[in-house]
């Protein structure tokens, strides 16, 4: 049963410590993600299940860890082991960060889900939103982007479900999948929905978001 979901960024300069100097910029989403994440957590789960992109061949448990020394810094996220890809290592630091102790499953596809659980989704949008973005300008992204966003605010499953991964892929927005395996596993509920950030620093969509579900 799925009590809540939160959608929030997986930049790798939300970490203190990896932005160093230009922490500032993103204090603000960083902010959003822990206010998301307390509200998952007011539910109490007996499961958080971290949802995110990445190679990660089957759904990993708590004992799962990642590392942040491919960035310059020592910081350790999660269980033991040190490979979850960027996304899930993000999620982690964020339930870190949280004081979250309890089960943990780290996915990259469609988990199974048996108990009381919450939905932590991390998941960026286009990589292409200015001259300066890391994948340039398309006229496309920006639309997209609020496409998404709107859904986000208004709680609409079905409109997640239906986004196109192809179109995704071409505006470099790596978070498509994932929102659309949370529009999957959402539709037909109920959901208070809220969408705190809709910014694109650097060029990049960031989304933070709650919804509960009834």
């Amino acid at each position: 049963m799925i009590l809540a979901a939160a959608v929030c960024p997986h930049p790798p300069m939300i970490i203190p410590e990896i932005a160093a100097g230009a922490s500032g910029e993103l204090a603000d989403v960083r902010d959003a993600c822990e206010l998301a994440i307390a509200m998952l957590l007011q539910n109490a789960p007996d499961r958080v299940v971290v949802l995110g992109s990445g190679d990660a061949e089957a759904d990993r448990d708590e004992g799962a860890g990642g590392t942040f020394a491919a960035f310059g810094v020592d910081v350790h996220v999660g269980g033991p082991g040190t490979d979850l890809p960027l996304s899930l290592a993000v999620g982690a630091w964020l339930l870190d960060r949280a004081g979250w102790a309890g089960p943990r499953t780290y996915s990259t596809g469609t988990p199974d889900v048996a108990d009381r659980v919450v939905l932590l989704v991390m998941a960026d949008g286009s990589a292409k939103r200015s001259t300066t973005a890391p994948g340039f300008l398309d006229d496309r992204a920006e639309a997209h982007d609020a496409h998404i966003a709107t859904a986000l605010r208004e709680g609409a499953s079905e409109t997640l479900s239906t986004l196109d991964p192809a179109l995704g892929a071409e505006l470099w927005a790596a978070g498509v999948p994932v929102l659309k395996v949370l529009g999957e596993m959402t539709t037909g509920a109920d959901i208070d929905a809220r969408l705190h950030v809709d910014v694109a620093p650097f060029g990049v969509g960031y989304w933070v978001a709650d919804w509960v579900l009834r």
